[in-house]
């Protein structure tokens, strides 16, 4: 019981030095033993032949049992003198969600396999991953090449999300890479939010050569509208395969030049107080992923309320209930004639 008190989480000593005292049980064995040792009769005979031979009773077995009792009481004492106190806490927890939009390229530069198994499916690999670790915000999808539409508005339905990113590839719009479409869509649906936070993750492999917006115009409104833009260059330094579909020789791999437009991202992303990524391969994806989740945490206010219980009184009544049961024995059972 007292080891029990002791390992518990929730329970806390006002006096634990007073554990040294636990010394005296030991002590207070060897004395028992010592001086069970070297007691004499009272009567004394040259010989116990007299006697015969005398069964072993069950008195003679539990004549130890008020020592027993004596040790308990004096452990029960020395804890009770400890002070063990438990606590009960409350806690009020209020969490403030973060919108967020995913605004995911899927021109056909996304097909190249730098990535595996190629851009565009280790994006949407990682960003399922990113969902799944949200689980108090609000999340949404918006795709563009060419031209961009929402893909999924936002939503807590981390189901529904998944399997619509599971459907979108390449080719289901006209091609291109519309960057200020795509952010103009993901902002369209973020103005509205009443969130704390209202974020854009960006991810895009090249440079803006389609739609009506240039990207720093939108940008600017993003800011107007307090909407934070983190950026992600997709691609390795240098060439990669592209797969191109011949009529005559099937799939064959031709190696583009990577031509990202760095320098419109990262203003992109400084305009609105976000920043700007670079991911060279799926690992490096993965990483930037999780940074944005470290850097985008919901806000949590706790309140705590604590209250202290006194948890020495089973201890005290232990030790007088040891105490009245060692004396009742001594007075009866094993009650000694002079």
């Amino acid at each position: 019981m007292i080891w029990k008190y002791w390992l518990q989480d929730d329970i806390t000593w006002v006096n634990p030095e007073y554990i040294w005292l636990l010394l005296i049980i030991p002590l207070m064995t060897a004395y028992y033993i010592w001086s069970g040792k070297r007691k004499n009769a009272a009567i004394q005979f040259s010989t116990l032949s007299m006697f015969g031979k005398r069964d072993i009773t069950w008195k003679h077995v539990l004549r130890h049992l008020m020592f027993f009792l004596r040790m308990l009481a004096t452990a029960a004492i020395v804890v009770a003198l400890m002070r063990p106190q438990s606590s009960s806490s409350r806690q009020d927890v209020t969490v403030e969600g973060i919108d967020i939009i995913v605004a995911l390229d899927i021109s056909g530069s996304m097909m190249a396999e730098d990535f595996k198994p190629n851009r565009l499916e280790a994006a949407k690999k990682v960003i399922t991953e990113f969902i799944d670790m949200r689980t108090n915000d609000r999340m949404g999808l918006v795709i563009f090449s060419g031209e961009s539409f929402t893909q999924c508005p936002l939503t807590t339905d981390r189901a529904v999300i998944k399997n619509l990113i599971k459907d979108v590839k390449n080719g289901m719009i006209e091609d291109g890479t519309a960057i200020g479409d795509g952010l103009a869509t993901a902002i369209n649906r973020l103005k509205e939010s009443q969130a704390v936070s209202r974020v854009i993750i960006l991810l895009t492999d090249g440079e803006n050569n389609a739609g009506s917006i240039d990207p720093l115009s939108a940008a600017d409104i993003a800011k107007t509208f307090g909407i934070r833009i983190y950026t992600i260059g997709v691609g390795t330094i240098g060439t990669a395969p592209i797969p191109v579909d011949h009529p005559l020789f099937g799939r064959r791999y031709q190696q583009m030049e990577v031509r990202i437009d760095e320098p419109s991202l990262r203003d992109i992303a400084k305009i609105t107080g976000g920043e700007y990524f670079r991911a060279t391969g799926n690992k490096k994806l993965e990483e930037i992923y999780e940074a944005i989740d470290q850097l985008e945490k919901s806000k949590i206010d706790v309140t705590e309320f604590h209250k202290k219980y006194e948890e020495f009184l089973p201890f005290a009544l232990l030790a007088l209930g040891a105490l009245l049961l060692e004396f009742l024995l001594r007075v009866t059972i094993f009650r000694r004639i002079p």
